[in-house]
């Protein structure tokens, strides 16, 4: 094997670099680490919101969406791409949603082809492999179910075959795979736990003390540097901040930086695998005019054990987490005084 690229490679590799999703909670932080590293960063922003959120964070701002018929003109000059962009919804499932994160990623990655990109990074997500049975230790030769859960996985998996079938000796195509991405500036799982355990609908399905992994925003960023300089192209990556964690032990220490008391009640795994199975019928009856929050796609994503092996970044990217999950806690509750 190859040795590991080294940070003048990265530099060289990514001076130019074009952001889809740059806005987003791991879009903001991606620019940050970017910036910090010297690379030019050029971040789709759908709207003047968007645009000062990513010119705030040192990217410059191109105002269109992933449709755009000048997209590859937008990328004129670039040398790499991060399709971050994507509908994380785990609610029933919309005709936007596939049309954001299937025929956007389609368009996307066309546009990179057509503007001679060299390396593209495409973020995915485990939930691709999901199918509300346990995922434990998985690694990247683990199959895509024959059922997705929901939407979400569904269209993420399709994007994900999208973005590799685009890989090419002009294009190198790199996969990630977090799981459970937490940490500073969190604006997507912390506030939902937050605002579930200040209203007291959180609760533990089957004491919640199964196995999971997560993903530190800061070790997702290194992996993002470490696939631009290492990763294979056409190859798929697990991301995480190393061994797995009991479920509930991690978000009750999330909730305690919050200054929150972690919920004591607890509800029968099977209980609550109905719930989201009649709560899925309820919604394609009535085609989405009433949607309930516990949804198959929620039960398989936070319900069992969703454990990976990352092996492959490690032996392969030089992936090592750069902040351990104390770190991260401490930087949360750091935030609060």
């Amino acid at each position: 094997m190859d040795q590991p690229a080294s940070r003048g490679d990265f530099a060289r590799l990514a001076s130019h670099l074009f952001l889809t999703g740059g806005s987003g909670y791991v879009g903001r932080n991606l620019i940050r680490h970017l910036v910090a590293q010297g690379v030019e960063v050029t971040a789709l922003a759908r709207s003047a919101r968007a645009a000062d959120i990513v010119r705030a964070a040192g990217a410059r701002p191109c105002h269109a969406d992933l449709f755009d018929p000048g997209l590859a003109d937008a990328m004129a000059g670039c040398r790499a791409l991060i399709h971050a962009a994507a509908d994380i919804s785990h609610i029933r499932g919309t005709a936007e949603q596939q049309r954001v994160n299937v025929d956007g990623t389609a368009h996307v990655f066309a546009a990179a082809r057509a503007a001679g990109i060299k390396r593209a990074i495409h973020i995915s997500t485990e939930s691709v492999l999901l199918d509300g049975r346990p995922l434990i230790a998985a690694t990247e030769r683990h199959p895509l179910p024959r059922r997705f859960p929901g939407a979400y996985s569904r269209s993420k998996a399709a994007a994900e075959q999208i973005a590799l079938a685009s890989n090419a000796p002009e294009l190198a195509v790199i996969v990630l795979r977090p799981r459970f991405v937490w940490g500073r500036d969190d604006t997507t799982a912390l506030p939902a736990l937050t605002e579930a355990a200040r209203s007291g609908k959180l609760a533990w399905i089957g004491g919640g003390t199964y196995l999971t992994s997560t993903t530190h925003i800061a070790n997702l960023c290194a992996a993002v540097e470490l696939a631009l300089a290492n990763g294979r192209g056409g190859e798929v990556y697990f991301i995480s901040d190393g061994p797995p964690v009991s479920f509930r032990a991690f978000v009750s220490a999330l909730l305690e930086t919050q200054g929150l008391v972690p919920p004591a009640k607890s509800i029968p795994r099977p209980v609550v695998r109905a719930i989201a199975t009649i709560g899925d019928l309820v919604g394609a009856v009535t085609g989405g005019r009433i949607s309930s929050p516990l949804t198959r796609q929620s039960y398989a994503t936070s319900a069992v054990e969703v454990s990976l092996n990352i092996g492959k970044a490690q032996r392969e990217l030089a992936y090592v987490p750069v902040i351990s999950r104390e770190q991260g806690l401490e930087e949360l509750r750091s935030a609060q005084h």
